[in-house]
């Protein structure tokens, strides 16, 4: 078993795009300017916009940080989205989810200018996505790829099991593992809830992704020997004998499976840190496009 390091792989990208912003600071260029917009006090939330702050002060990005109070209205969070989108010094920015239920989540991801949508959640780039065009791939899918392509994880004709079908993580993940690209040429199953025999299906998979937030859901024997495991869930479970009160959990039974496994992502330390790096590459992204304008 080899563990698929996110932590060591998204340094390493983080450092590129850091050389890369450098270039553009040596020729006297803007650099790339990441907005985020969090909506109240929700502690992961809280944590995420943290990191990807910080991030961008390592890698030489400027950021700002809209906080914003969990009462505002929809129209006035809308009000706040048109004036992001029609600045000038702002490339890319993210609105934080999950938003307060009285706001409609889906119409603010859609009043999103899609070329600063460097999360690519807006429809204009998932279908351009689809369509193998140019767009910005959701972070979390993106960095999967990253991390499948840069440890010479053979794709090509696997069949690949992805569990969960979100917009954000499981749809778009069944749609580029089947792609001419990178890390892309598979066969790919996409199960749900409503799947049948879903244990089997994992058991004839080379890969699985697991992606939905069902602390230690797959389990060893749903694994055969040999197969490739990347696990995007990330669940705080209560603990009382942790000092913060809770564990993190992924959705892998990781000291079981590991055992089966030939290679593994860690939770933490796997997929997480690749988001925000392949986040900090669409903002990069986005600042070359609006360039070339």
């Amino acid at each position: 078993m080899q563990l698929l390091d996110g932590k060591k792989v998204s340094e390493d990208i983080k450092n590129e795009i850091a050389i890369e912003v450098q270039a553009l600071l040596d020729k006297g260029q803007k650099v790339p300017h990441l907005a985020a917009v969090l909506v109240g006090t929700n502690g992961a939330s809280l944590t995420y916009v943290g990191s990807k702050v910080k991030t961008c002060q390592k890698i030489g990005f400027q950021s700002s940080l809209i906080e914003l109070p969990e009462t505002i209205t929809e129209a006035e969070l809308l009000v706040k989205i048109d004036e992001l989108n029609n600045n000038d010094e702002i490339d890319g920015f993210i609105v934080q989810l999950p938003l307060p239920k009285h706001i409609n989540e889906q119409k603010i991801l859609m009043a999103i200018d899609p070329d600063k949508d460097v999360d690519g959640f807006h429809p204009t780039n998932f279908g351009r996505m689809a369509l193998e065009l140019e767009a910005f791939i959701p972070a979390t899918p993106f960095g999967i790829l990253q991390l499948l392509d840069r440890n010479k994880i053979d794709t090509k004709g696997k069949h690949v099991v992805v569990i969960g079908r979100s917009n954000i993580v499981g749809r778009p993940m069944s749609i580029l593992m089947s792609q001419k690209g990178m890390a892309g040429n598979a066969t790919v199953t996409l199960a749900h809830s409503h799947t049948h025999n879903l244990n089997e299906l994992c058991l004839q998979a080379d890969i699985i992704i697991t992606a939905l937030g069902v602390p230690e859901f797959l389990k060893a024997e749903m694994v055969k020997e040999g197969a490739v495991i990347v696990d995007v869930g990330i669940t705080r479970v209560p603990d009382a004998t942790n000092p913060k009160g809770y564990v993190i959990k992924g959705d892998v039974d990781f000291e079981n499976v590991k055992q089966k496994a030939s290679w593994i992502t860690p939770v933490p330390g796997g997929v997480g840190p690749m988001t925000i790096a392949m986040l900090m590459k669409n903002t990069l992204q986005a600042r070359e496009r609006r360039s070339r304008k």
